[in-house]
C-alpha cells in the first residue's frame, strides 16, 4: 500500500490485493479500512483509487504509509446476504483509541468520540470501526467500548490497535437519518423549523 500526490491536489492510493485486484473494474466501488473509494486501474495484484483533499481530512487515509495494512470490502450487490449492519463507507470522522484489555482470546477496546459523534453511539447497538461492523457494548462519557473475537483480531486491522492510535468511524446508517429527521444532527437542522420533533409527534398521536 503506498500514496502519492498529484499537482492537482488528487492522492493516489495503491492497495497490492491480490484477493481482488483482478476482479475489480474500473469504476467500482471499495471500501478501503471504511472510506468508499473508486477504482481508477487494476491489475493482477493491485489496484488505485483517487482521494480528493476531503478524505485526506476526514479519514486516517493520508497517514497511511508504505506497508501499512488496510481493511477492504467490496460493494455490497443487490441480492447479497446481509450481514452485520449496513455500511456505506461514508466516515463521520476519526477516533482515538483510549485502551486496550485482553479478555481471554478476546479483546475489548475503549474508543474516545468527538462530541459531534457520541450522540450516535448507544450501547447494543452498531459502529463500523476502520469498515469493521462491530457491535457498541458500553457507551458513556465521550467513549465506547467494542468486543474484537478472535477471527476479528485475526483477520482485520484493528487486532493490531493500540492505544492512541486513531481509526475511521461510521456510525450507524439509521441513527444518522434519524438525528437528521429530527433536526439534531446540525446546527442549521437545530435551527429550522420543518423536521419531526417530540411536539409533532404527539400532535399527530403517534405517541
Amino acid at each position: 500500500m503506498s500514496v502519492s500526490r498529484r499537482a492537482s491536489k488528487i492522492h493516489v492510493l495503491r492497495v497490492r490485493a491480490p484477493g481482488i485486484a483482478a476482479e475489480v473494474k474500473l469504476g467500482e466501488s471499495v471500501a478501503v479500512s471504511g472510506a468508499c473509494l473508486t477504482v481508477v486501474s487494476s491489475e493482477r495484484d493491485a489496484f488505485e483509487a483517487e482521494m480528493m483533499e476531503e478524505t485526506i481530512r476526514s479519514t486516517r487515509l493520508g497517514s497511511l504509509k508504505p506497508g501499512d495494512k488496510v481493511n477492504l470490502e467490496r460493494a455490497l450487490r443487490l441480492g447479497d446476504r446481509l450481514d452485520g449492519h449496513l455500511v456505506s463507507g461514508h466516515v463521520d470522522g476519526t477516533a482515538a483509541v483510549k485502551r486496550v484489555e485482553d479478555a481471554g482470546d478476546t479483546r475489548k477496546c475503549w474508543i474516545s468520540l468527538l462530541p459531534s459523534l457520541s450522540g450516535f453511539i448507544a450501547s447494543k447497538g452498531s459502529v463500523a470501526i476502520d469498515g469493521v461492523s462491530l457491535t457498541v457494548i458500553d457507551a458513556a462519557g465521550g467513549e465506547f467500548s467494542v468486543g474484537l473475537i478472535p477471527t476479528t483480531l485475526r483477520e482485520t486491522t484493528v487486532g493490531g490497535l493500540r492505544p492512541g492510535d486513531r481509526v475511521n468511524i461510521e456510525v450507524d446508517l439509521i441513527a444518522r437519518y434519524i438525528a437528521r429527521l429530527m433536526g439534531r444532527d446540525t446546527e442549521e437542522n437545530t435551527r429550522a423549523s420543518a423536521g419531526i420533533t417530540w411536539d409533532k409527534l404527539r400532535e399527530n398521536g403517534w405517541i
